[in-house]
């Protein structure tokens, strides 16, 4: 066979391992419509057929914009099942972002005394302090008790941190910290403390926003239990198929060998 034709056979072969490839990635890039995840790992089954409705409170989250990318997200589920939830995506809170902060904000200014409904959710430290959430509604008169607003930062511990003190100066004009008891002895405990642990979680007792949230709602909403226990079927149903693909990971040893888990 002359050079030629096997140049020729040779670009044949390649075209058509390279149509075949193209068809294929474009197989896998299948997005579905409703969960916007790929079709191979669609999660519509285990996503309820109707937005749960909160009366009492409406969610906003920060994403981060690196979470997007990240496949073991739960704020794009999470956001799926809650009827009240906004998602903002970005590395800090300001001004222009929400109409429902934005109002918050300017009726601060207005009334510098006025009772706040709104909280963001993140443990406290001795340079920014917060109060247990059920501390927080108990002292709440009757008449407050609802059209509460949730915020909650979703992204690694570390871009957590950051866009709290990057949104603290627009925040603190209208919401107060709150935090999350941990006990592993109530129904409050994490489930990534199970087996099916998916991302890498710095200490014992970590949750993913999606189970912060459900525990919040369990103390915000008057059928908070209900909307819990569905949301966190949810997540327990959506580690367990990711597990179906994925090894589960353990703890980091050099955070076990320092003898920091289970230490906040």
């Amino acid at each position: 066979m002359d050079p030629e034709s096997q140049t020729e056979n040779s670009n044949a072969v390649t075209s058509v391992t390279g149509d075949y490839a193209d068809i294929h990635q474009q197989d896998r890039r299948k997005i579905c419509c409703n969960c916007d995840r790929p079709v191979n790992v669609c999660l519509c089954s285990i996503i309820p057929s109707k937005p749960i409705v909160t009366v009492n409170t409406r969610i906003i989250i920060l994403h981060h914009p690196h979470e997007q990318r990240h496949k073991l997200a739960t704020v794009p589920v999470l956001s799926k099942c809650l009827g009240n939830c906004d998602v903002i995506v970005g590395r800090r809170l300001r001004y222009g972002d929400s109409n429902v902060l934005d109002s918050l904000h300017d009726y601060a200014l207005r009334n510098p005394n006025f009772t706040t409904r709104a909280i963001y959710l993140f443990p406290g430290s001795d340079t920014s302090p917060s109060q247990e959430i059920n501390h927080w509604k108990s002292s709440k008169h009757s008449v407050e008790t609802s059209n509460y607003v949730l915020i909650a930062f979703d992204g690694t511990w570390k871009h957590a941190r950051e866009m709290m003190r990057a949104s603290l100066s627009f925040l603190s004009k209208f919401a107060v910290q709150v935090h999350l008891d941990y006990d592993v002895g109530n129904d409050g405990r994490s489930i990534f403390n199970s087996d099916l642990i998916l991302r890498k979680e710095p200490f014992s007792g970590c949750m993913s926003t999606m189970e912060a949230i459900a525990h919040c709602l369990r103390i915000l909403e008057p059928i908070g239990i209900d909307i819990e226990s569905s949301l966190i079927e949810v997540l327990r149903s959506m580690v367990k198929f990711q597990a179906s693909f994925l090894k589960p990971m353990k703890l980091r040893p050099k955070l076990i060998k320092a003898g920091r888990e289970g230490k906040v």
